[in-house]
C-alpha cells in the first residue's frame, strides 16, 4: 500500500476508536420531549423605579434566554405565563439549584465612586475614616445628597459610602473569566466596555486618581446586586483627569473557577429589568409518550436500513463500503454531539438519521465520477482514484456553502435555530470525513486485491450505464424548453402565494402561545392514552406531560369553553376525576427576538452563500442559486398553507434542512457546468449546461432516493410529531431537485446572456464580435 493510503487508514481507525470510546463512556443529554427535565416558574416583581408591564416581562424573558443559552443548556423552553410569570424548562440539568442561582439573579452591575467611610456620629467621633475638613467642604460644595448614597460593606467587610453609579452594566460589551498566573493562579473577570462605557470608566478613574494614595476616595467600587465585588484603588501611575483608558478592566476578588465563570456569564447576558422570585420548581415528564418515541425510532431505523440496502444494490461492493462509512459517519456525528454536550431531541434523532441519507451524496458523487472514468477506458483503480479527485471540487463547494450557513446560524441566531447550526456543521464535517477518508481507505484496500479488481462489475461499474448511454445518444434538451420550465415554476409559485394570502400560515403554539391547564386526578393517567383521547377530541397538537407529583399538564392553543369541557372529559375518562389546579395563558416559546434573530441569520446566510458562489463561480451563478432557493421556500410554505399544517419549531428545522439540501444540489450541477466550460470554451453555454444537467442525473436520483427512503418511513410509520417534519422535507427535496435542474441551471444561461449584453466589446477595432458565452483568445508566435 502507498504511504498516503496507510496514513488515511490509520486516521480513520483513530477517529472511529476515539468516537466509540466517547460514545461508550459519556451519557447523552435527552431533551424535554424524550426525558423531561426541571421546570422553574419565575414571577417578576415591582420595584420603586419600575412596575411590571408586558414589555418588562418580555425583556426579562430575553435576558433569561441569553443566560440559559450561555449556561450551555440546549433546547430549553422559555415562555410567558399570565401577566408576570415566566416558565423555564431545562432538560438534562444535573444541578437545578445552581442553574436557578444563575438565571434568577437580577445581576445589576454598577461602578461607583467611593465617597469614604461612614460619617462620624455622636458615638463615634472622628470615625470619618481619615476624611479631613477639605473633603467635607468638597462634599457640601458638590451638593451631595445623603439620600443618593449607598452604604455597603467592601470585600473585607469595611463599610463604604458610595456615590450614585457612574457606569452600569449597559456599558459592558464582554466579560470573560481568566486566570492571573502571576499571583497564585487566581481567577478574575476581564471586562471590555462598549459605546461610551470606556470613556465613562476613564472619567471615573481619572477623578479618583486626583485623590492622594491611600485615601478612600481613590477607590472605585464594583457592585453586583448591592454586593461589593471589588473596590480597588486606582494605581499611582494613573494621571489625574486622564484615568484608565483602553476600554477594559479587571474584577478581582476571592473567586473560584465556577464563581468567576458565572459572574462573567451574568455580566455578558445583562441585568434583569426587574427582580424575579421563584414561585415554583418541579420535575416534569417528557412531552412525548413512549409509544410515539418507539414508533419514530423504529421508522427512522427502517428508513436508514432501506437507504443502506439501496446503496449496496446499486453500487455493489462500493455500496457496501459506503454503508460502512455511513455507519462511521453516524458514530462520529453522535460522538461530536456528545463532546459538544448537545441535547438530543426526537427531531434531532430524525435529523441525524436523515443526515445519513444525505451523506450518501458525497459517496455517490465519487462513485459516479469513477464510473464515468471507467466507461472512458480507465482501469478500475485509476478510475476510482480519478473519481475522488474530480468529485473533490463539487464536494468542497457544496459543503462550504452549508458550513457558511451553519456558522451564520451559530453566531447570529439564538435558541433552537442556533443549535441547528451546530448540528449542521457537525454533520457536514463528519460527512466529508466519512466519504473522503473512510470510504477512500476502504476503496484503496479493495482495489489492491487482485481477485476483486479483476471483476469491475462487483463494484457496480456496469449499473446505471444504460441511462447514461441513453442521455448521451438521445440528449433531452432542457435549455431550449426553459420558458416552459419558468412558466411552470411561476404558476406553481402563484398558486403557493395564493395559499399564503387566502389561507395564511397556521402557526403552532410555539409561535402563538395558548393555554396551560394542569389537572389533579384520582388515579394515575396513561399519558399515551390521554394523547389519543385528546387527538380524537380535536387536540392532535396538544402537549401532554406529567407535572409534579403525578399531575397531568396539557398545553394547547386557544381553547373555547366547549373545547375546555371536552378536554376535561378526556382526562376524567382516564383519571376518574379532574380537578383544575392550574389554568394560565402562556406566551410563545419562539418569541419576537428569536424570530428576528432567526430571520437576520437566514438573510445573512443567503447573502454569504451568494457571495461565495459569486467568488467560486460568477455572480450569475450565485443569483441563480438564491432565486431557485426562493422558489423552493415559497412553494413549501404555500403547500403547508393550503394543507393547514402547523408551522412550529420542528417545521423550522425542516425548512433549514431544505435550504441546505437545495443549495447543495444546485452547486453540484454548477460545478459540472464550470468543469465542462473549461474543457469546451467555444461551445454555447446552453449546450454545456444541458450536458452538465444530464451527466448529474444518476447522482441526483441516487442522492434523492437515499433521503426519501428515510423520510417516507418517518411519514408513514413515525409518530405524529415527525409527520410534518417528514412531509416538509419530502416536498422540499422534490421541489429542490426540480429547481436545481429546471430553474437554477436555465437561469445561469439567462443571466449570463444578460451580463454579456451589458459588457462592452473587448475585441480590437475591426475585429468580429464573438457569440454570447464564447471565449476568444489570441496568441502571437515570435
Amino acid at each position: 500500500m502507498k504511504r498516503k493510503s496507510i496514513w488515511r487508514a490509520l486516521l480513520a481507525l483513530l477517529v472511529l476508536a476515539g468516537s466509540a470510546a466517547l460514545a461508550g463512556t459519556r451519557p447523552i443529554r435527552l431533551g424535554l420531549d424524550l426525558r423531561g427535565g426541571t421546570q422553574i416558574v419565575l414571577e417578576a416583581q415591582d420595584t420603586e423605579e419600575e412596575s411590571v408591564t408586558s414589555d418588562t416581562v418580555g425583556r426579562t424573558l430575553e435576558v433569561l434566554r441569553r443566560r440559559v443559552d450561555q449556561l450551555g443548556v440546549s433546547e430549553p423552553t422559555l415562555q410567558e405565563s399570565g401577566d408576570r410569570r415566566i416558565i423555564v424548562e431545562l432538560p438534562g440539568v444535573t444541578d437545578p439549584e445552581e442553574a436557578l442561582e444563575v438565571i434568577g439573579r437580577t445581576a445589576q452591575l454598577t461602578f461607583h465612586p467611593v465617597l469614604g467611610t461612614p460619617r462620624p456620629d455622636a458615638d463615634n467621633p472622628g470615625g470619618d475614616g481619615g476624611r479631613g475638613e477639605r473633603d467635607r467642604d468638597r462634599d457640601e460644595e458638590a451638593g451631595e445628597d445623603d439620600g443618593d448614597e449607598l452604604a455597603l460593606a467592601d470585600e473585607d467587610g469595611q463599610e463604604l459610602r458610595l456615590a450614585p453609579a457612574a457606569l452600569t452594566g449597559d456599558g459592558v460589551g464582554d466579560a470573560q473569566a481568566i486566570i492571573d498566573s502571576q499571583f497564585g493562579r487566581a481567577w478574575q473577570v476581564s471586562i471590555s466596555f462598549r459605546d461610551d462605557g470606556g470613556e465613562r470608566w476613564a472619567t471615573l478613574t481619572g477623578e479618583a486618581a486626583c485623590e492622594p494614595l491611600g485615601a478612600p476616595r481613590r477607590r472605585v467600587a464594583i457592585v453586583l446586586d448591592r454586593t461589593v465585588l471589588s473596590s480597588p484603588e486606582v494605581a499611582g501611575d494613573v494621571q489625574c483627569g486622564q484615568g484608565i483608558t483602553g476600554g477594559d478592566t479587571l474584577i478581582t476578588g476571592d473567586f473560584g473557577e465556577a464563581e468567576a465563570k458565572d459572574l462573567a456569564l451574568l455580566v455578558r447576558a445583562g441585568a434583569l429589568p426587574v427582580p424575579v422570585e421563584v414561585v415554583e420548581q418541579r420535575t416534569v415528564g417528557p412531552t412525548l409518550g413512549a409509544t410515539a418515541i418507539e414508533a419514530s425510532l423504529q421508522a427512522a431505523l427502517f428508513g436508514g436500513l432501506l437507504t443502506i440496502a439501496y446503496v449496496i444494490v446499486y453500487y455493489r461492493m462500493l455500496g457496501l463500503m459506503a454503508a460502512v462509512a455511513l455507519l462511521g459517519y453516524g458514530l462520529i456525528s453522535y460522538a461530536a454531539l456528545l463532546a459538544l454536550r448537545a441535547t438530543l431531541t426526537l427531531p434531532g434523532i430524525a435529523g441525524l438519521v436523515l443526515a445519513i441519507g444525505m451523506a450518501v451524496d458525497a459517496n455517490v458523487l465519487v462513485f459516479e465520477r469513477g464510473k464515468e472514468e471507467f466507461a472512458e477506458g480507465s482501469r478500475l483503480s485509476s478510475a476510482l482514484t480519478k473519481g475522488f479527485s474530480k468529485a473533490w471540487t463539487a464536494i468542497a463547494d457544496s459543503n462550504a456553502t452549508t458550513v457558511l450557513a451553519a456558522l451564520i446560524l451559530f453566531f447570529f441566531a439564538a435558541g433552537a435555530v442556533r443549535g441547528f447550526g451546530i448540528t449542521l456543521a457537525v454533520g457536514v464535517a463528519a460527512s466529508m470525513f466519512s466519504a473522503l477518508v473512510i470510504t477512500r481507505a476502504l476503496v484503496d484496500i479493495a482495489v489492491r486485491q487482485r481477485s476483486l479488481a479483476a471483476n469491475p462489475k462487483w463494484f457496480g461499474m456496469n449499473v446505471g450505464g444504460r441511462l447514461r448511454k441513453y442521455f448521451k445518444e438521445k440528449p433531452f434538451d432542457i435549455m431550449s424548453r426553459s420558458r416552459m420550465w419558468f412558466g411552470l415554476s411561476l404558476a406553481t409559485m402563484v398558486l403557493a402565494l395564493a395559499g399564503l394570502v387566502m389561507q395564511g400560515l397556521n402557526f403552532g403554539i410555539e409561535f402563538t402561545g395558548g393555554r396551560l391547564i394542569e389537572y389533579e386526578t384520582a388515579s394515575t393517567v396513561d399519558l399515551d392514552e390521554l394523547r389519543g383521547e385528546l387527538a380524537e377530541a380535536g387536540f392532535s397538537r396538544a402537549v401532554v406531560q406529567e407535572s409534579g407529583d403525578g399531575n397531568v399538564a396539557v398545553r394547547a392553543g386557544e381553547v373555547s369553553e366547549s373545547e375546555e369541557g371536552a378536554m376535561e372529559a378526556a382526562v376524567v375518562a382516564l383519571g376518574g376525576s379532574a380537578e383544575v389546579v392550574r389554568d394560565e395563558f402562556i406566551g410563545p416559546t419562539i418569541g419576537d427576538e428569536l424570530r428576528q434573530k432567526a430571520l437576520i441569520a437566514l438573510s445573512l446566510g443567503l447573502g454569504v452563500q451568494l457571495l461565495y458562489l459569486a467568488f467560486r463561480f460568477k455572480w450569475t451563478y450565485g443569483a441563480s442559486a438564491v432565486t431557485a432557493l426562493f422558489h423552493d421556500l415559497v412553494i413549501l410554505l404555500g403547500i403547508f398553507a393550503w394543507l393547514g399544517r402547523d408551522i412550529d419549531g420542528v417545521f423550522i428545522a425542516a425548512l433549514l434542512t431544505v435550504i441546505g439540501y437545495s443549495i447543495n444540489d444546485t452547486v453540484v450541477i454548477f460545478d459540472r457546468i464550470r468543469e465542462q466550460r473549461s474543457l469546451r470554451s467555444k461551445a454555447p453555454l446552453a449546450e454545456v449546461a444541458n450536458d452538465a444537467c444530464l451527466q448529474t442525473v444518476p447522482r441526483t436520483i441516487n442522492t434523492g432516493m437515499g433521503a426519501l427512503f428515510i423520510l417516507l418511513a418517518l411519514y408513514l410509520l413515525g409518530g405524529e410529531t415527525l409527520t410534518d417534519f417528514a412531509l416538509a422535507l419530502i416536498v422540499g427535496i422534490l421541489v429542490g431537485t426540480y429547481s436545481s435542474v429546471f430553474t437554477a441551471a436555465p437561469l445561469v444561461v439567462v443571466y449570463e446572456k444578460f451580463a454579456s449584453r451589458k459588457q462592452p466589446p473587448v475585441a480590437s477595432k475591426g475585429a468580429p464580435r464573438s457569440g454570447a458565452g464564447a471565449a476568444t483568445t489570441s496568441s502571437k508566435k515570435k
